[in-house]
C-alpha cells in the first residue's frame, strides 16, 4: 500500500467518512484528487481493509460511508511501527521566489501579496477549526490516547507553519521596493 492508502485508513479510524469528506480531511497532509481517492477506496474495500455503507439521501445522490475493518486497523498498526519516508516538498511559488530577480518590483510584490492573502485565509479557517475542536472536546484534546489528539496536534502544526509563512511573506514585502 502507498502512503495515501494509509492516510485514508488513518482518517477512518476516527470516524466513518465519504470519499468527499476524506478528500477534505486529507488537506492537512497533502492535496489528493478525487480521481486518486475513489479508486484507492475501491482497492482498500477489495482488500478487506474497509467496508462501505450506502446512505440514501433525499434530493441528493446517495453516498457511501466507509468504515475501517479490523484488518484495516491491523495494517495501519503495522505501518505505524515503520519509519516514515523522507518528506516530499514541492512548491512552485518557491521556485518563483528563488528567481525573483528576473521580474519587476510590482510583479514581485503581487506574487507575495497573493501568497499572503492565501495564507491569511488558511489561518483564519484553521483557527476556526481548532476553536471548534476545543469547544467540542476540551481537555480530551490533550489526551494522547483519545482519537482526536492526533488530529488536533497536526492542525496545530499546520497553523504554526501557515503563520510562519505569513511572517516570511510580510518580511519579504518590506524588502521589495
Amino acid at each position: 500500500m502507498n502512503s495515501l492508502a494509509y492516510a485514508l485508513l488513518a482518517m477512518l479510524v476516527r470516524k466513518p467518512c465519504s470519499g468527499y469528506e476524506l478528500a477534505e480531511l486529507l488537506e492537512v497532509f497533502w492535496q489528493a484528487k478525487h480521481s486518486q481517492i475513489y479508486p484507492l477506496l475501491a482497492k482498500l474495500e477489495n482488500d478487506g481493509y474497509l467496508t462501505p455503507e450506502n446512505i440514501e439521501q433525499t434530493g441528493r445522490p446517495n453516498k457511501k460511508l466507509y468504515h475501517i475493518t479490523h484488518e484495516g486497523k491491523e495494517a495501519l498498526k503495522v505501518w505505524m511501527d515503520k519509519a516514515p519516508s523522507v518528506p516530499v516538498s514541492r512548491d512552485e511559488f518557491l521556485i518563483k521566489a528563488y528567481s525573483i530577480s528576473l521580474t519587476d518590483a510590482d510583479t514581485a510584490r503581487g506574487l507575495f501579496e497573493d501568497r499572503l492573502s492565501y495564507y491569511k485565509d488558511k489561518v483564519h479557517r484553521r483557527e476556526k477549526l481548532i476553536q471548534e475542536m476545543e469547544a467540542e472536546f476540551g481537555p480530551q484534546l490533550m489526551d494522547q490516547e483519545h482519537q482526536i489528539f492526533g488530529r488536533f496536534i497536526v492542525h496545530r502544526r499546520k497553523l504554526l507553519m501557515e503563520q510562519q509563512e505569513i511572517a516570511w511573506c510580510e518580511w519579504v514585502l518590506t524588502m521589495i521596493s
